[in-house]
């Protein structure tokens, strides 16, 4: 059980070739930087008392690559595992929220951001949004702005097929680290209202 006064934020995620792992790593940073215990969970090799964990998060946030329009398969299974927790309601009132690389621009990542939302909505979940306008969308702009993308409902990134990990664009690892840093100030407005309210 979580016993720390800062909120427990979960990153769940998947990663096929380490591209989504960046962002993961960055997304952990930004939301332990913003004063949350954090909590790293790769959904192929997920374990028990990584299960566990999740239950005991305050903010769940869900990364995978988009793969022909949605999440990999890996996630989506685990995404089905996950209606154990749906039948005893084990996350509902936790936060959400979602992050994707593809390897072109755009690659329909918002489908994939769309999915995340709808499981976390099933599951009863506050979907928290990225809150950050759209870079790159000027004359006086560059693909070094943060959301160089200009994804709304989550952080989506753009890596090339043939280039590895390294290769993930530094405004992309930006915008991953300001999703955490945002979902975990909101965790602990969530947190410190359910203690006065308990109070």
């Amino acid at each position: 059980m979580h016993q720390s006064n800062g909120p427990l934020v979960a990153v769940a995620f998947h990663s096929g070739y380490g591209h989504t792992t960046v962002l993961a790593d960055a997304v952990v940073r930004g939301a332990r930087d913003s004063g949350a215990d954090t909590v790293l969970i790769a959904v192929d090799t997920i374990t028990d008392d990584q299960w566990a964990q999740l239950d005991a998060a305050d903010a769940i946030i869900f990364g995978a690559p988009t793969y022909m329009g949605t999440a990999s398969a890996a996630f989506h299974t685990f995404a089905e595992a996950s209606s154990k927790r749906w039948f005893t309601q084990s996350w509902v009132d936790k936060l959400a929220a979602g992050f994707t690389n593809s390897g072109a621009k755009n690659g329909d990542k918002s489908s994939t951001l769309g999915y995340f939302a709808t499981m976390a909505s099933q599951h009863g979940m506050h979907w928290i949004s990225l809150g950050l306008q759209p870079g790159w969308s000027s004359t006086t702009g560059s693909e070094n702005d943060a959301n160089r993308l200009g994804f709304f409902l989550g952080a989506g990134a753009q890596t090339p097929v043939d280039a590895g990990p390294d290769a993930v664009h530094k405004s992309d690892i930006l915008t991953a680290e300001h999703l955490g840093a945002r979902v975990a100030q909101q965790a602990a407005v969530f947190r410190a209202g359910r203690a006065v309210i308990a109070a």
